[in-house]
């Protein structure tokens, strides 16, 4: 059995069955019989069992949030909010099988035309820092595109992805179109890799285990989407409002308490607004509420888990760097106070690394070449920001990082009609807006000669 712990108590509040790589074999089985009957659902009725899921979700979003907030320590506001956008999700790609449409190609002698297949049987592989979110974002185009799936939520927070299951089934989803399998990445994450009839992996989670499912897949050619880390600057020059910029800023990266691959953990501020940037944040950190996920006025909840909090307190070996942190709650739980460091070089180990917690570097720069330098200057490419009143210099800015997704004068990342995913080793491939279900098909050519007797 696998124990449950909630990161804000330290206890446990839920044991569910621990899976091995049987139960791999068994839900991949259940999901390739279920794989003919499922692809020749008829699109309006395919599209009605993705409504009846989504009505599903809307209907225990309550219930649902409480248990995402007990069990990855995120604010009840947060949860709430998240699975608001799962519901959105499937709500969204409920469009999708009346949708998925080819394309006529003029051509010589003959008509050509494409269709859109469905892949078959798709392994999903899905973090603890967004449950059900993050579970959404795969299961909903996959199935809205004929697929049937195998999905393994994290260890840590598997609990929203079993009730997930079994609204599914509730809303009609036939049995053997949606197995959950809660095990360990290193046996049943690596046995989805592996099996000869999975036929795609779609992933979320560090570029280092990224990097082991795409060698893992190549064994037998699967395709892959990868959602990987991340070292997102926030960009703000001296015409921007600073006040606003100053307070807005730390929510991108203590949001989640920054386990979050969009987290702008790296501030990059124009050297001239330097301390009034700085004067303001942190009385915006210092006013933050850390405390119980359940309580809705909290802002930050705790980590995951003691040795996550152990691994990101490890970037902050002392007070050297520290300009100033926010409080914590004594007790159990796994806190660590949001904590801004000042000024750093982006040649600092904080400023490389994938954090995923809590910690800010802020980076003074010298003008808008020196800015797109120091941005562009990490293995990562997956988000940002750029804060600056001038257009022309947001829009050329914007061209210039090589990231994948930005946001101007403002924090938000995520819309799901619009695509997600980063360059370089921030992953391959794209998640949510009509770009997902493009990676749930195959393209299908087909020539239908006109010419005389044929």
């Amino acid at each position: 059995m696998l124990s449950i712990v909630e990161p804000a108590t330290e206890e446990v509040m839920a044991e569910v069955p621990r899976a091995g790589t049987g139960d791999v074999d068994s839900a991949v089985a259940a999901a390739r019989g279920a794989f003919p009957a499922w692809r020749a659902v008829a699109p309006g009725d395919r599209a009605a069992i993705m409504r009846a899921i989504a009505d599903g979700i809307e209907a225990k979003l309550d219930s649902l949030a409480r248990i995402e907030a007990r069990n990855a320590g995120k604010p009840i506001s947060d949860a709430t909010g998240e699975i608001g956008m799962v519901v959105e999700t499937f709500r969204y790609y409920a469009a999708g099988p009346e949708r998925l449409l080819g394309k006529t190609i003029p051509v010589a002698g003959g008509v050509d035309f494409t269709f859109r297949e469905p892949m078959g049987v798709v392994g999903l592989i899905v973090p603890w820092n967004f449950p059900l979110a993050i579970a959404s974002w795969k299961v909903a185009p996959a199935l809205a595109a004929g697929n049937t799936v195998v999905l393994k939520p994290a260890e840590l927070t598997p609990l929203s992805a079993l009730e997930l299951e079994k609204i599914a089934l509730e809303a009609g989803l036939p049995e053997g179109v949606l197995n959950v399998v809660v095990g360990p990445g290193s046996t049943c994450g690596q046995r989805m890799v592996e099996h000869p009839d999975i036929n795609k992996i779609a992933f979320t989670g560090s570029t280092e285990v990224g990097r082991s499912i795409a060698e893992g897949a190549a064994g037998t050619i699967k395709r892959v989407t990868l959602e990987l880390g991340g070292k997102s600057a926030a960009v703000v020059f001296a015409d921007a409002d600073i006040d606003k910029a100053a307070a807005a800023v730390p929510y991108a990266v203590f949001g989640n308490a920054g386990q979050d691959c969009c987290a702008r953990s790296r501030i990059l501020v124009e050297r001239s607004q330097l301390d009034r940037f700085l004067e303001v944040m942190e009385g915006t950190v210092k006013a933050m509420r850390v405390g119980d996920p359940l309580d809705s006025s909290t802002e930050m909840g705790p980590l995951i888990s003691a040795s996550h909090r152990e691994a990101v307190a490890s970037f902050v070996p002392d007070e050297r760097n520290v300009a100033f942190r926010g409080g914590v709650p004594e007790g159990p739980g796994y806190w660590f106070p949001p904590t801004v460091l000042a000024p750093v070089s982006n040649t600092e180990r904080a400023a490389r690394e994938e954090i995923f917690g809590p910690v800010a570097c802020v980076i003074p720069f010298d003008g808008e070449e020196e800015a797109v330098r120091i941005a562009n200057d990490t293995e990562y490419g997956l988000s940002g920001s750029i804060w600056t009143r001038d257009g022309g210099r947001a829009l050329r800015v914007a061209r210039a990082i090589d990231t994948g997704v930005l946001s101007i004068n403002s924090n938000s990342s995520v819309r799901v009609s619009t695509p997600f995913g980063g360059f370089k080793q921030s992953g391959i491939g794209r998640e949510l807006g009509p770009d997902a279900l493009d990676h749930y098909t195959e393209v299908k050519n087909v020539y239908y000669s006109t010419e005389e007797g044929s």
